[in-house]
């Protein structure tokens, strides 16, 4: 792996990364070993399907620094049923588990039917709210599909009067490719958006312009390892030590410090999964950094 420079005094999380895939299988140790060196803290893990949720939660029993989100990837529902979805409420009740994702839509790649895929989501969009976990929503080629289904979702009556609806955030829109319009109705969802390798591509000019116009309270940092690298090593295999150049992108684009995003966002993240106490959120609510 190429160096990548740590943001002084800041740790990042990873909010998004597939480290239970099989591009990992010949070096995963050394992958964790590097995003440690980046000073990567957390690494969230969501499923694709059941085994690879339950490859991912083996993962994290071995890995302190790993969580993971259970959950079927669109493109990964064609054989969703009422078994599978009580085998994913059966793995949420792991300690490591602190969302469900990723889940959504994909009308990019036509391998499942969109009937299908809504059935699937809109099952696991009730399971979330019956747990009281956020979400970890997909959308390629469907955010205005996925955002009808939200904009019902988050006003029903099985969401209000959930858990979930306590909790700070109720979900992310991982690798965000709307505009302004759906992160502000996002926003109003309690909803935040999820930031990777796409906003370093040289040629990302419409992300570029809307990366300053998102709250930064509501950004969180992923690199979707192994897939969407950041620029330079587009290409190539991402990894979670790849997310301090997400963030450094950020600032760039941004006009503040890296060390200003690493901090907002972590915040966010821990907050998001649930995780303050374990990682040391203030009562402000202020990321507690380490000194490097």
């Amino acid at each position: 792996m190429q160096e990548v420079s740590r943001v002084t005094a800041v740790e990042f999380i990873d909010s998004h990364c597939h480290l239970d895939l099989q591009q990992f299988d010949a070096d995963r140790e050394a992958v964790i070993a590097n995003a440690r060196a980046a000073g990567v803290k957390l690494i969230v893990n969501p499923g694709i399907d059941l085994d690879h949720c339950r490859r991912a939660l083996t993962l994290a029993d071995a890995t302190p620094e790993l969580y993971v989100a259970v959950g079927i990837h669109p493109n990964s529902a064609d054989h969703f049923d009422a078994a599978t979805l009580d085998a994913l409420r059966r793995l949420a009740v792991h300690p490591k588990v602190v969302a469900i994702g990723e889940i959504g839509l994909d009308f990019y790649w036509d391998t499942v039917t969109p009937a299908v895929q809504q059935q699937a989501f809109l099952r696991q969009l009730d399971l979330a709210a019956e747990l009281g976990l956020p979400v970890i929503i997909h959308s390629r080629d469907a955010n205005a599909a996925v955002a009808e289904v939200l904009r019902t979702w988050v006003t029903s009556p099985a969401f209000k009067h959930s858990r979930l609806a306590q909790r700070p955030f109720a979900g992310v829109l991982h690798a965000f490719s709307g505009g302004l319009a759906l992160a502000e109705e996002a926003y109003a969802w309690n909803f935040v958006l999820g930031l990777g390798g796409p906003v370093t591509y040289r040629n990302a000019r419409d992300l570029h312009a809307l990366t300053p116009a998102l709250r930064l309270d509501r950004l969180l940092l992923e690199t979707d390892a192994p897939y969407l690298t950041p620029h330079p090593h587009r290409g190539q295999r991402n990894e979670p030590a790849y997310v301090a150049l997400v963030c450094a992108q950020v600032a760039q684009l941004r006009g503040v410090t890296p060390e200003v995003v690493a901090a907002e966002t972590t915040t966010t993240a821990l907050r998001f999964y649930g995780l303050e106490d374990q990682f040391g959120v203030d009562s402000a609510t202020r990321y507690v950094v380490t000194q490097a």
